[in-house]
């Protein structure tokens, strides 16, 4: 497996390591040392590869090419890395996140075959078109597609155009329940296959309070949580609302003495077990990264959605389609529209059906499973 060490790039592909590990594969894991806890502790041998992305300090660019351009420099830094730990001895099939350009490159020159694990949602059939024609017309886009061809015709990969190269191969896994993939059926199913949120036995708990009602789950993951006036709002809107128990996890970036006064239904945190609450739960405002929707999903628990960034903003719109959230925009986001929806939403049986449907047919996915089985699959 080769990574990148952004968290929401690495959870959602360790249990697949670990079960692959379990049964009895030798697994590598070419990612940096960062993320080494997460990656041994699944039993597979860290590999080294020393990242250039700036996710020790959050300091990801607004400008999307930018942000793309810093993916395409840690793959042109990483490749040499790769070949000093896989020269000599190459991997029976490559995995690999969809960040980590140098793995696919490696793997085309060596001649070995690919998976790709996709932790967010998967190119569709016009998706070219519809999305990245945009993409393609902002400034500074042409010089980074000139600089990704000259390093695919330096580095001799197979696949030399852009495009091709930076979506699937010929197998991928989607991590994702295929109920959050935009266009699911203009999706190449003989390439990708969803086998949805993958995860293992639970090493953390977490105990619903006897008294608790109803239970909220707030959480903005583990890349954008330095929103305080958020935070605030939230204490605002919940705090001390009649029948309901708040759960508040606030990140690494926030003083909890900034808050001001907390109300006594309410717990703050830095970091919580999120499934595990959610298992308990009862509804979750969520930054609608692809984790926190799926796992919201596996729960059944009608969703918030408060975007921050990338991707998450789409996610948000297609939780609102599924019909089981409400999208709030940040600065939308206060005491009073947030309590309003979550008191709409918990208050609707057609929501409450439509979650526990969306939940059986996630659940019916197969997980770590099917994602393990169909790699021992390629393993032939």
């Amino acid at each position: 497996m080769v990574g990148v060490p952004a968290v929401s790039h690495v959870l959602p592909s360790l249990e697949v390591i670990r079960e692959l590990v379990r049964r009895g594969h030798r697994v590598t894991y070419a990612n940096d040392p960062a993320v080494a806890e997460l990656v041994t502790g699944t039993g597979a041998e860290l590999v080294p590869c020393t990242s250039t992305l700036p996710v020790a300090d959050n300091t990801w660019p607004d400008d999307p090419i930018a942000a793309m351009e810093l993916f395409l420099d840690n793959g042109i830094q990483a490749l040499p890395q790769l070949h000093d730990a896989y020269d000599e001895d190459p991997a029976d099939l490559y995995l690999y996140d969809i960040g980590a350009y140098a793995a696919r490159a490696l793997a085309e020159m060596q001649g070995r075959p690919l998976m790709q694990l996709s932790p967010t949602f998967v190119a569709w059939e016009g998706y070219e078109q519809e999305v990245a024609a945009a993409l393609w017309q902002l400034p500074g886009a042409d010089e980074y597609r000139a600089k990704f061809a000259r390093w695919l015709a330096d580095c001799k990969a197979a696949t030399t155009d852009i495009d091709a190269f930076a979506g699937p191969p010929a197998r991928a896994l989607a991590l994702i329940t295929r109920a959050m993939q935009p266009n699911a059926d203009r999706v190449d199913t003989g390439t990708v296959t969803f086998v949805g949120p993958c995860f293992g036995p639970s090493t953390e708990s977490w105990s619903r309070p006897p008294d608790a009602e109803n239970v909220l789950l707030v959480s903005l993951g583990s890349a954008y949580t330095r929103q305080p006036e958020f935070y605030r709002q939230c204490l605002a809107a919940y705090g001390n609302l009649p029948g309901w128990h708040v759960v508040l996890q606030i990140g690494k970036y926030t003083d909890p003495a900034g808050l001001g006064d907390i109300p006594a239904n309410v717990e703050v945190h830095s970091w919580v077990p999120q499934r595990e609450i959610l298992d308990q739960a009862d509804a979750f405002v969520t930054h609608a990264g692809m984790g926190g929707c799926g796992e919201g999903l596996l729960a059944g628990v009608p969703m918030i959605a408060v975007p921050q960034a990338a991707e998450q903003f789409m996610n948000a719109d297609r939780l609102v389609e599924l019909g089981v959230a409400r999208r709030i925009d940040t600065p939308d986001a206060t005491a009073e529209t947030l309590r309003s929806a979550l008191l709409d939403l918990t208050g609707d049986a057609e929501v409450a059906r439509t979650s526990a449907k969306l939940r059986a047919d996630a659940r019916a996915e197969g997980g770590t499973p099917r994602a393990a089985d169909l790699i021992e699959e390629m393993l032939g």
